[in-house]
């Protein structure tokens, strides 16, 4: 695990410079989970280090392998110096724990919730789980362990939650595109949804 973790923190020195801090959550029953920030201009990047370790089971599967099934830390990105997004360390982290918590399988289209807003004043509770190999490539481990996948967080308005449940993360998507949203703005408004 340890092992896993130095290559993943690696790869994302590698893919976003040197963090300018880090803090770290333990949650009861789980492992440690680390949020590194990392500042590029005025765009902050906040990645989390620790989901990797072990991979994503299928909450339906009768046993879960330690060793074979998907891995992935999720990077966040925000304008800087707009609101107080430090506070979002938190948030993700408990992002990050949410597949040793409660089972789950992250992957791209999927939804994230966490019922209250992700830092001070922040119109968002959940996130939208965007394509990885932008910002930071897949790392390949050893066989027989999957890719670490670096999954790029999108921060959705409750509305825009909603709209994503009956539509699509691929409309929600070219919903943002079509209007020009700024996804890396802390305050921005819900995208029109008529």
């Amino acid at each position: 695990m340890a092992d896993v973790l130095a290559l993943v923190e690696a790869r994302l020195r590698t893919g976003l410079g040197e963090p300018d801090a880090r803090a770290a959550v333990t949650f009861l029953g789980t492992d440690r989970f680390e949020v590194l920030r990392f500042t590029d201009g005025d765009v902050v990047r906040y990645a989390t280090l620790g989901m990797s370790a072990q991979p994503m089971t299928d909450p339906t599967a009768a046993l879960a392998d330690p060793v074979e099934g998907p891995r992935a830390e999720l990077v966040l990105s925000v304008r800087g110096g707009l609101a107080d997004t430090d506070k979002v360390l938190r948030p993700l982290a408990v992002l990050a724990a949410s597949p040793q918590v409660e089972g789950l399988v992250v992957a791209p289209g999927a939804s994230l919730d966490v019922g209250e807003p992700l830092w001070p004043g922040a119109p968002f509770t959940s996130v939208l789980v965007a394509e990885p190999g932008g910002l930071v490539e897949d790392l390949d481990l050893d066989d027989p362990m999957d890719p670490v996948r670096f999954l790029p967080l999108l921060p959705m308005t409750p509305n825009e939650a909603a709209w994503k449940r009956v539509h699509g993360a691929d409309a929600l998507r070219e919903r943002w595109l079509n209007s020009g949203t700024d996804l890396r703005d802390p305050l921005r408004k819900s995208v029109s949804l008529d």
